[in-house]
């Protein structure tokens, strides 16, 4: 079989030019397409149930609610184990699946468990999922803050409240747009609230109960429609509008009427602007400030997601008052390009001492040019299977590329081609003729392509068993193993066929070999 692949290559060596020219522009169109990381992401199969327990004690969170969460996910197809945490104020269950497990279809079972489970706990408490991202999801931070003399419109400075309220109705919105994005939360802040603070001696006068009180806000802080009144060809909209706005129309609310006088929320209580009760606080430089972070989806390319959010930011910036500063704290672009930098010097010196050895031991330099080839049409070839595969270009799936190995075969294919080429040419005492040029080197390339490829094939066994590594050792070493065994495999299909073809075309004239 191997003679024939061999025979074929040389008589349509042309051929075999156009397919090693294809191999080249596929690979370079599919890097474009390649997933560029820093690491190889290890996070396993996983999905996060967080449920907000206000006013619960961890113990209370862990007996009322994660235990209910966690008994209630028992028997899901594919499911690993369930691990918890029960804080103050938050109960959080982690679901982790069985590698292999589509993430989609994980979120799908967890989904159809969550009615159930909402049903079981105590009223006002919703379980909800995690957003769709891993352990590596935060890309990009950034941080929100205001100059001193920058004042807002009521001629207020800018406090933490104000920057917390611009952060989460201006540049919140606009980077969840961003293709790649699942989520975006801040850190520091306050998130601004208004605070009714009833006067329980004038509620005790007037008759009035704590319920009646939240009723009264509640009926009263919602429109309504009520229909439409045809006019002249024209619908003219009925509504009432009772959204409340701010302090004044929140006093405004009746409560209750007595002897045809309202009491008025502002006659038994006092409210005021007020923030929420928070446990930590955002800080840049020592000063408090906003810190805002993006989640980037499952399987995107972090390297295009952050400067596609980078790029967003300076857009909001022209949306943001004056005076108010919006800068980058963390882009994960900057470790990915030093990280792929590292891998690109080092791949660029290997390749250029091999060539350098090539050519020094060979000592003949179209020789040393067909073998060195070897090694970016490999190396295209890869990027192709690694964006097959969904491979991510990181420091371990690139950095154990090794060119020595890669054109091992080559090299005992073309030395034993000019060779025999040279003694061919000694013996006749000129150049050889075509058909007789060809024969010589098919006899030469099939007298050494059974060790030259069996030797490669060694090389590649032995990186087979780091397949069988699990968890978060086979995470992390999976991706290197399948880009040597691509790049190995891919420079033993060219030993038999783009080599020796162009041998067969390159190796004319006058052949000479020394030690």
């Amino acid at each position: 079989m191997i003679a024939r692949i061999l025979r074929l290559s040389i008589e349509r060596r042309g051929v075999m030019m156009l397919f090693a020219l294809f191999v080249a522009f596929f690979g370079m169109y599919s890097y474009k397409q390649l997933p560029i990381d820093a690491v190889p992401d290890i996070t396993n199969v996983q999905v996060q149930i967080n449920t907000a327990t206000p006013g619960y004690s961890p113990l209370e969170t862990e007996q009322r609610i994660t235990f209910i969460v966690e008994t209630s996910l028992a028997g899901l197809p594919n499911l690993s184990y369930t691990r918890s945490i029960s804080r103050y104020g938050l109960s959080q269950v982690t679901v982790v699946f069985k590698e292999g497990t589509d993430l989609y279809f994980a979120r799908n079972l967890v989904n159809e468990r969550l009615t159930a489970i909402a049903a079981q706990l105590p009223t006002g408490l919703t379980p909800e999922m995690g957003p769709i991202a891993t352990g590596l999801g935060e890309i990009y931070m950034y941080s929100l803050s205001a100059e001193p003399q920058a004042r807002q419109d009521n001629g207020q400075p800018y406090d933490a409240m104000a920057l917390r309220e611009i952060h989460d109705w201006v540049v919140k919105p606009q980077l969840s747009l961003v293709e790649g994005v699942t989520e975006v939360y801040a850190i520091g802040g306050f998130e601004k609230q208004y605070h009714v603070n009833p006067n329980p001696v004038a509620m005790i006068n007037f008759g009035i109960s704590t319920g009646d009180l939240l009723s009264a806000l509640e009926r009263n802080n919602a429109n309504q429609g009520a229909g439409f009144v045809e006019q002249n060809g024209q619908q003219v909209l009925i509504r009432s509008e009772a959204q409340l706005k701010g302090i004044d129309d929140i006093g405004q609310v009746v409560v209750k009427i007595i002897d045809g006088v309202p009491v008025k929320i502002q006659d038994i209580a006092q409210i005021n602007l007020g923030k929420e009760l928070r446990s930590g606080a955002g800080t840049l430089n020592g000063q408090e400030t906003v810190i805002g972070t993006t989640m980037m989806l499952v399987g995107e390319n972090s390297r295009t997601v952050a400067k596609a959010v980078d790029s967003k930011l300076e857009t909001i910036k022209t949306s943001l008052p004056e005076g108010v500063i919006l800068e980058a704290v963390y882009d994960r672009t900057s470790l990915v390009d030093k990280t792929i930098d590292t891998v690109q010097k080092n791949l660029v010196e290997g390749a250029l001492l091999v060539i350098v050895v090539l050519f020094v031991l060979l000592g003949n330099v179209r020789a040393a040019l067909i073998t060195a080839a070897v090694i970016p049409l490999a190396m295209l070839a890869t990027i192709s299977g690694m964006v097959k595969t969904d491979v991510s270009a990181n420091l371990m799936s690139l950095g154990a590329l090794d060119f020595g190995l890669i054109v091992d075969g080559a090299v005992i294919i073309v030395e034993n081609c000019i060779r025999r080429l040279s003694e061919s040419q000694k013996q006749n005492g000129a150049t050889l003729p075509l058909k007789e040029r060809l024969n010589v080197v098919y006899e030469a390339t099939n007298e050494v392509i059974r060790p030259s490829l069996f030797g490669v094939l060694i090389i590649t066994i032995v990186y087979i068993p780091l397949f069988t590594l699990t968890g978060v050792e086979g995470k992390m070493f999976h991706p290197m193993a399948a880009t040597v065994i691509m790049a190995l495999l891919a420079a033993m299909v060219f030993c038999f066929t783009v080599v020796p073809a162009a041998i067969a075309i390159f190796m004319r004239g006058k052949i000479s070999e020394k030690e």
